[in-house]
């Protein structure tokens, strides 16, 4: 079992480049995959996300790819305009004999034109980086895979205590429905009494209206159907497949099972059984909303 929760950062260096992939991943209904990627690498955008996508069925992923800390992959390169720079010299000096100038011509004088120098940007090999921002979310998606399963884990052990919890207090609420029952049918009998004051009571029609009651506030089916589900939840937790959606929908099934039993049970200690089930199922949604 999995989280959706997931990191991972990887960098390396090439051709004094320094390129960067980060993936981030949260929980999600479906798989939602985000790329940010420089411009010279917007072609590789899809292979990106089929990448991640073996990893990650489900969940929201954001993909940021950074060259030369964010960059574009270019790197600034000086560039001298040589024939310009002679005839600079070819001036200068013509000029100083012309004028019977004194002093020299160096490079101090030359460098001072602008113009001789330019600044270019040079883009680095999109093929070879390429390789290289592959091979960096492969890694990158082993570190979230890593952590997705370690959180997944602690999941599976937190579910399976607060299910064993639970069938705890299905048991008692089992060994209460007797006397939940034998109480209902003395209040009955004690109710019928007061309204007749002591009138004559008709017993097959009282055992009736009893056994009615009865039946009303059995809870026996919701109670299999529960244990059914609880069972159900327990493979869940084991499987090495995404189980997320499964055990949403289980849960969604115990909570209206519990919710027929409250509601059907009239006793005060089953009521109370009931508000701690329901405390437990939403602590359990809770956590189950993060399970790939």
């Amino acid at each position: 079992m999995k989280s959706m929760t997931g990191f991972g950062k990887r960098e390396a260096l090439s051709q004094g480049t320094m390129v960067g992939v980060e993936i981030r991943s949260v929980n999600h209904r479906f798989c939602e995959i985000m790329a940010r990627l420089p411009k010279t690498f917007t072609s590789m955008e899809l292979d990106l996300k089929e990448l991640i996508k073996q990893v990650c069925e489900r969940g929201r992923v954001e993909l940021m790819v950074t060259v030369n800390g964010g960059g574009s992959g270019t790197k600034k390169v000086v560039q001298l305009d040589r024939p310009l720079a002679r005839r600079y010299v070819q001036g200068l000096q013509a000029l100083q004999r012309e004028c019977q100038l004194s002093g020299t011509v160096d490079v101090n004088t030359v460098g001072g034109f602008r113009d001789v120098f330019s600044i270019i940007e040079e883009t680095a090999p999109i093929k070879d980086l390429s390789k290289v921002v592959i091979g960096l979310t492969q890694k990158a998606l082993g570190d979230v895979e890593k952590m997705r399963r370690k959180e997944g884990a602690v999941l599976q052990k937190d579910l399976t205590q607060r299910i064993h919890t639970i069938e705890g207090r299905l048991r008692t609420v089992q060994q209460r429905i007797p006397v939940a029952l034998q109480a209902s049918s003395v209040r009955l009998k004690g109710r019928v009494a007061k309204l007749l004051e002591g009138q004559s009571v008709n017993g097959d029609r009282l055992a009736q209206e009893i056994t009615m009651l009865a039946e009303r506030s059995d809870v026996t089916e919701e109670l299999i159907r529960l244990q059914s589900h609880l069972a159900q939840f327990r493979t869940g937790l084991k499987a090495k497949t995404p189980v997320g959606k499964r055990l949403d929908f289980l849960l969604q099934e115990m909570g209206r099972e519990v919710n027929t039993i409250g509601s059907k049970a009239n006793d005060g200690e089953i009521s109370a059984e009931v508000v701690e089930l329901k405390s437990e199922l939403e602590k359990i949604r809770e956590q189950v909303q993060n399970i790939e």
